[in-house]
């Protein structure tokens, strides 16, 4: 009996053997293990710092005016074409091409304006037509600037739309925009056409602005985000007053048109967000786009005066998975007064009439989105709720109030390309002459294009 516990004990003993034994060799392999990821770590921490110091000799360089080599920049970070970004800029290119059909033949769109507010064409013709192809260069200038600049290229040629620069770094939430750009009024009046959610403009923009709205114009923008809960942007303009309906053409006024703004946004749920914001344009006015020139006489018409433009926007956004639905509406209301003289083809006045206008007009649409397809509704009209348009003491008489109806359906392969069918039911010229068009659009992107607003 003691010789079996004898046996046992040993047996014990070296059963705690090999077990101390294995446990010794697991906790070894173990501790290789952790210092074999802090081994990682520590490589990843020194590329990092790398990258780091890297970033900053650039930096200091670029400050003290230093110049870089080719070999100096090698295994840096690259920009587009294999230099920085500092000195690389991003470029991209927007084809917007659109093929045109229409009830109406082209010598009736082309004269096809609103009577009582533009004598301008409708701008498209049947059959194909290329709007743009549009270059945007964009790069930082330095630590202080970006540079930005926009030229559509379409077959009467090049044109400069934007060519500005946007300070980065004021204090306070300021920023100072200058050079050529499009108004930060509203939301359609900063879009390029290829980014609209329709085919073309409302029909209050054409009516009181143009087919682009105020487009690009020279001059200078200062903006205000202050430190509030809600978002909130506040802007002031100052423009050469280049736009032929609301200014007028005459670059020998020097600068003649303003504008104020502000932008609201704050989230209505945890997948919608509303943006709302008024605005006001106004100025100076030599134009002679308003009505069209005499039959009979062959007498032109131009109005020198005060123009105001104010307006009110609102966009509701939701979006969940592959969905999203985009609510838009503003309304417009122009306030105009001026000298309405009367001139003959050599260009002697021969008459002149006291002009006051008080017109409105307003749009309101509706997208929705599921995955790569879209579907949209548009209505647009004017004179809502005033029509004043006096000469000389007499109300003018154009005909039935202006509206248009539009469809949309959009495929949306990428984020660089769109395919656009729409159809209008468009009974603006007061003539009873309805126009039933289609327009089935294309708009492709090459190239680093900046996201757009929202």
């Amino acid at each position: 009996m003691r010789t079996l516990t004898i046996a046992a004990a040993v047996a014990m003993a070296v059963c705690s053997i090999f077990s101390f034994a294995h446990a010794e060799d697991d906790l070894d392999s173990r501790l290789n293990k952790l210092d074999s990821e802090l081994g990682k770590q520590s490589e990843t921490i020194r590329e990092q710092q790398k990258t780091i110091d890297d970033l900053k000799e650039r930096l200091n360089g670029q400050n003290t005016g230093e110049s870089q080599t080719s070999e100096d920049n090698a295994g840096k970070l690259t920009g587009l074409f294999g230099g920085s970004l500092m000195t690389n800029p991003y470029i991209s290119l927007v084809l917007d091409a659109k093929g045109y059909v229409s009830n109406l033949k082209n010598s009736a769109l082309d004269s096809r304006g609103v009577p009582g507010f533009t004598t301008e064409g409708r701008g498209l013709r049947n059959g194909f037509n290329v709007d743009a192809a549009e270059l945007l260069i964009f790069a930082p200038v330095d630590p202080y600037f970006n540079l930005y600049v926009n030229i559509p290229v379409n077959q009467d040629g090049a044109e400069l739309e934007e060519a500005y620069f946007v300070t980065t770094s004021l204090p306070e939430g300021f920023q100072v925009k200058g050079g050529r750009f499009k108004s930060n009024t509203s939301r359609l009046n900063s879009q390029h056409p290829h980014a609209w959610d329709f085919a073309d403009i409302p029909l209050p923009y054409r009516a009181f602005l143009d087919s682009e709205g105020s487009g690009g114009e020279n001059g200078i923008q200062l903006t205000w985000l202050p430190p509030l809960p809600v978002y909130t942007l506040l802007g002031l303009e100052a423009f050469q007053g280049d736009n032929p309906l609301l200014f007028g053409n005459d670059p020998n006024w020097g600068p003649h048109a303003f504008s104020a703004f502000a932008k609201m946004s704050f989230d209505t749920s945890d997948n919608s967000s509303l943006l709302v914001g008024p605005w006001v344009m106004f100025g100076s006015t030599n134009s002679t786009s308003i009505l069209p020139a005499d039959d009979t006489a062959g007498n032109t018409l131009n109005l020198r005066g005060d123009s105001a433009l104010y307006g009110m926007e609102a966009v509701w956004k939701w979006k969940e998975g592959i969905q999203s639905v985009t609510l838009q509406g503003e309304y417009l209301y122009l306030v105009q007064n001026g000298d309405l003289t009367a001139s003959d083809p050599g260009g002697t006045p021969v008459s002149a009439d006291h002009l006051k206008r008080h017109q409105d007009g307003a749009y309101i649409q509706a997208l929705y989105r599921y995955g790569r397809w879209r579907v949209g509704a548009r209505y647009d009209r004017l004179e809502i709720f005033d029509n004043t348009f006096d000469v000389g003491g007499v109300q003018q008489s154009f005909g039935g109030k202006p509206w248009r109806a539009t469809g949309s359906l959009e495929f949306i392969p990428t984020e660089f390309s769109m395919i656009r069918a729409q159809f209008s039911h468009d009974r603006s010229a007061r003539d009873g002459r309805v126009n039933n068009e289609g327009i089935l659009q294309f708009v492709f992107t090459i190239g680093a294009h900046p996201a757009h607003t929202f």
